[in-house]
């Protein structure tokens, strides 16, 4: 994997980090969870594992950027080719603290504002998903008992299970309607959160996976594993997601019947 296969033993290195000191905590007793300015909540996990991850890339990559949900950004090295490290230290808090073991560390290598290297590691789950630009994804329980994954060929919406994470948050934006449309004509609907639902798309497991909204931290690890496994992921607009906007992700072959039914005027 040469170009990225560096980078990528370094994701797999903080994975492991993250994975060590987020499993010490999942379920702890002791476990302190506080409320974010936004009233989402954060874990003494969630910020342990961004200080451990930003403190090896700080050693292990000092000219790259580092941008995480705890801490906000650090400044790469000037130039149009500059590197920046993006880390979700524990993407789905929410079931973090409450038990449920679908959550897990995104880290995402990008260049300018391209991602080109991605890591999912959910280790309640005993599973991670990787990609890097151009060299296929991958899923296993580690970097060495790994399988190349790739997305369904399901061609018709009646066919296609759907995901959508969530009702409340494409309520808000208005698109409620259209999703339990969806939902209603497909074969199968359900709404796997976070990161879990573009996993399971980019495996072949489900062909259309949803959100309203996604931070930057949210979204880059997983565009490289979605694209590299033959999947689309865009915004409403059809261009690469960002931050704050939706991700609509796609085997491809279904990606213009979502767009144009979520973006349809309303009846």
């Amino acid at each position: 994997m040469a170009g990225y296969a560096d980078d990528l033993a370094l994701a797999h290195l903080l994975a492991d980090t993250a994975d060590s000191i987020s499993m010490s905590r999942f379920r702890a007793l002791d476990l302190r969870v506080e409320s974010k300015p936004d009233l989402t909540p954060v874990s003494d996990a969630d910020t342990a594992v961004e200080q451990a991850l930003r403190g090896t890339l700080g050693r292990a990559r000092p000219r790259d950027g580092v941008l995480g949900e705890e801490f906000g950004s650090t400044q790469a090295a000037a130039g149009p080719g500059s590197r920046r490290w993006v880390i979700d230290p524990i993407d789905g808090t929410k079931n973090f603290v409450r038990g449920v073991p679908i959550w897990g560390t995104l880290i995402a290598l990008l260049e300018g504002d391209v991602p080109v290297a991605g890591l999912v590691s959910a280790p309640a789950l005993g599973r991670r998903w990787w990609a890097a630009r151009g060299h296929g994804a991958f899923a296993g329980k580690h970097q060495h008992a790994a399988t190349r994954i790739a997305v369904s060929g399901v061609a018709r919406l009646s066919d296609a299970s759907f995901c959508f994470a969530s009702l409340d948050g494409w309520a808000s934006t208005g698109r409620l309607e259209p999703i339990v449309d969806l939902s209603l004509s497909a074969w199968r609907s359900r709404a796997y959160g976070d990161f879990y639902g573009y996993m399971l798309l980019a495996e072949g497991a489900l062909d259309i996976m949803v959100e309203p909204e996604l931070s930057l931290w949210d979204v880059a690890a997983l565009i490289p594993i979605v694209t590299e496994a033959g999947g689309t992921i865009t915004d409403l607009t059809g261009r690469p997601p960002g931050d704050k906007t939706a991700a609509i992700a796609t085997n491809g072959r279904l990606h213009e019947t979502i767009l144009t039914a979520l973006t349809a005027p309303k009846r």
